[in-house]
């Protein structure tokens, strides 16, 4: 085994495109249905095997707590494999904690994938998975290493392939509390989950159980019976809403497919987290008031707008509007939808 090191190992962030909340298992887990897709802004991790079985954490950017996510990925993966190698951790933190961008999950993910390779384990994706989730809901996702259709409490990952977006994220130094805000009153469970066809909004194939649009229809095309039940992966069991003015909202107005990829649903959590955290509130009417539109990731506190047509052309403007414009001590940053997870060869199906 000649390979030792592995230097400069991306961890990237990513987006809720939206996050309903539709049910609530016996043990108090919420069941979700989210759209998740990768950015290019990245953690970055530094990994070297080491003899004896120990393992140990360097932190070379934002202080991490002590018994980080990545430790626990990397003891939880060195006793179910059962090798005698260590590792030791440098993490050059970036992307900022308490956002719902998922740093943590995305470092744990990319912990294991790289430890996979350094200790010869050559684990496939699906028991890299397995071992995931109790670490955390969205480092199953991470592992998928693409866009995702993602529902239960993030184990339920269908693959979706969607074309690159631009967002432009903003981040206020508060952070909300996840546990705080799904106990939140203002936490409302939707009587009805919805289905693939209906975020697409257009006609799709399945190949090789991976989700892809057949092609952009033209607006008066766009029009779409969301009572139509094709795609099995994306029920999962969960009720199907027929009414389809509450799943495709703007429709009738003749939105075409990429509208409805970028702009469907809501973030059923931001209410609950604007209340707990009221710099979201203004985060989010300030893109709103600049860009046409805004909502939040995750359980917060960070909070995108999508830019289109000529914004999307002009990145660099939105670069000025974050200089110019973003309070003091606010994070912000333009960022693009990545099709594929730069580690995503490091698993095999």
């Amino acid at each position: 085994m000649s390979l030792r090191r592995l230097y400069d190992v991306p961890a990237p962030a990513k987006l809720n495109l939206f996050l309903h909340v539709v049910g609530k298992r016996p043990d108090g887990y919420h069941l979700l249905q989210s759209v998740f897709v990768l950015l290019d802004w990245h953690d970055t991790l530094h990994v070297e095997r080491r003899l004896g079985g120990a393992l140990s954490r360097e932190d070379l950017g934002t202080p991490l707590p002590e018994d980080d996510l990545c430790l626990r990925a990397a003891r939880q993966l060195q006793a179910a494999s059962g090798t005698a190698w260590g590792a030791h951790l440098s993490i050059d933190k970036r992307l900022p904690s308490g956002a719902g961008l998922g740093g943590g999950s995305s470092d744990a993910a990319s912990t294991l994938l790289a430890l996979n390779r350094l200790w010869g384990l050559n684990w496939p994706r699906s028991r890299l998975q397995a071992l995931a989730l109790p670490l955390g809901a969205d480092v199953p996702f991470f592992i998928g290493g693409q866009a995702a259709w993602v529902e239960g409490i993030g184990e339920q990952l269908t693959p979706l392939t969607l074309p690159a977006q631009h967002f432009l994220v903003v981040k206020p130094p508060e952070g909300a509390q996840t546990q705080r805000v799904f106990r939140s009153p203002l936490l409302a469970v939707r009587p009805h989950a919805g289905i693939v066809p209906g975020f697409l909004g257009q006609q799709f194939e399945a190949a090789e159980g991976v989700l892809k649009p057949r092609g952009l229809q033209p607006e008066s095309e766009a029009k779409a019976d969301a009572s139509v039940a094709t795609c099995a992966p994306a029920f999962k069991g969960e009720a199907v809403d027929t009414d389809a003015n509450e799943l495709l909202p703007g429709l009738s107005s003749g939105l075409c497919a990429r509208q409805l990829v970028q702009g469907w649903g809501q973030n059923d959590l931001q209410a609950a987290a604007q209340a707990e955290c009221p710099p979201i509130t203004q985060a989010l009417a300030q893109l709103e008031a600049e860009f046409g539109n805004s909502r939040m990731t995750g359980s917060g506190s960070a909070v995108f707008a999508r830019l289109s047509g000529e914004q999307n052309c002009n990145t660099s403007a939105a670069s000025r509007w974050l200089v110019e414009q973003l309070p003091p001590a606010w994070l912000g940053r333009v960022c693009v939808s990545q099709a594929v997870h730069p580690l995503r060869a490091w698993a095999t199906d």
